[in-house]
């Protein structure tokens, strides 16, 4: 392979087809393209990978998801009906199944949010629709790499783990609990965001990200300080 003349100690894996893929697509590249870069990088001694996952891998790409809790926990269950969320599901479930194999290794899932260099907060209520759940759970792009640097240089702990890779504020003018009961109604328990300590919390939970990297989105956090 073109990697062989290399000597890798540590995987940050961010290739993938994304969101809006076709099923097979994000069979062959997300899951089995992974399963092969793994297995070849642990065969030659690399023991260190930090891998893109995403929190689409729960499936609000479609506008039947519901939370089945709230917040919606690092290891929430797999509700995708589009293949994208499957496919890095399944990528997530090839890193089990290598840890097993080889319980030395530090694997990482960090099931990214989405990011990008737009700065510009939407003022009011989003309207239910497909992925209207990434919006408001935007990271300014600075923050992700800064997330996948801690990662990387993280002493090596072995073990598998997954956790959200989010910011810990909401990028939205409007309070979550508002938010998510205009979408959901009451086959939700907003409970948690009615605490005044948490009107503008995540819908994704963020206790494990800080305690596992002590990461906090600082540029995300400056932007939603002058709105929220």
């Amino acid at each position: 392979m073109q990697l062989d003349a290399y000597a890798i100690d540590g995987l940050v894996h961010l290739a993938a087809v994304t969101g809006g893929c076709i099923e097979r697509e994000g069979m062959l590249i997300n899951v089995e393209g992974t399963r092969v870069l793994l297995q070849y990088l642990a065969a030659r001694g690399c023991k260190k990978m930090v891998l893109a996952s995403s929190i689409a891998t729960v499936g609000f790409q479609h506008t039947n998801y519901v939370p089945e809790q709230l917040p919606i926990a690092d290891e929430d269950g797999c509700q995708d009906r589009d293949g994208y969320g499957l496919s890095k599901y399944l990528m997530e479930e090839i890193t089990r199944y290598l840890s097993r194999q080889k319980p030395e290794l530090d694997l990482l899932n960090i099931r990214l949010s989405s990011a990008g260099v737009n700065e510009e907060v939407r003022a009011g209520l989003k309207e239910r629709g497909p992925w209207c759940m990434g919006a408001p759970t935007y990271m300014v792009v600075d923050d992700a790499v800064d997330l996948f640097a801690l990662a990387i240089e993280a002493p090596l702990k072995p073990g598998l783990r997954i956790v959200n890779g989010v910011c810990k504020k909401w990028w939205s003018s409007v309070s979550t609990a508002e938010q998510l009961r205009h979408w959901y109604g009451e086959h939700i328990d907003v409970s948690f965001y009615e605490k005044t300590e948490n009107k503008y919390a995540s819908a994704f939970a963020t206790t494990r990200l800080e305690a596992e990297l002590g990461f906090e989105a600082t540029r995300t956090l400056d932007i939603l300080a002058n709105i929220q």
